[in-house]
């Protein structure tokens, strides 16, 4: 049964994908404005985190989306199809789980940030725009 079941869900993730990579593209939000050397400092910042995500997956579209709304330029890495990028997220996060945002700091010690929502009100409180 469970090989069945993961068949369904391949077979859905083949077909809603180019659908839904095709919205991302045409509802992605405009990206606020900043001064060049307030850009510069979250561009700094920006440094420090990732976003561990798969390309199809309907959260992590949710935060890339608060991502280009934010002008962040956040380093995404492949958790579905790139296998080093996956056993990363493992060894750290311990799970397998997307979206999820690595946050190190200055000393080298990381967090890891689970569900959507949770990233965006982090991303909106560390780098709103008022």
């Amino acid at each position: 049964m469970k090989p069945i079941i993961r068949a369904f869900f391949r077979t859905l993730r083949i077909v809603l994908g180019p659908f839904m990579q095709l919205w991302e593209f045409v509802s992605r939000p405009k990206g606020v404005v900043r001064a060049p050397g307030l850009q510069q400092a979250v561009d700094q910042q920006c440094q420090s985190l990732a976003l561990y995500q798969f390309t199809t997956c309907p959260f992590c579209i949710k935060v890339r989306q608060e991502m280009r709304r934010l002008s962040l330029p956040i380093e995404r890495l492949d958790a579905q199809h790139n296998q080093q990028n996956r056993d990363e997220l493992l060894k750290g996060a311990g799970t397998v789980k997307v979206p999820c945002l690595k946050i190190t700091d200055a000393k080298g010690q990381s967090q890891w940030l689970f569900e959507s929502g949770a990233i965006i009100k982090y991303l909106q409180g560390r780098f709103a725009v008022n």
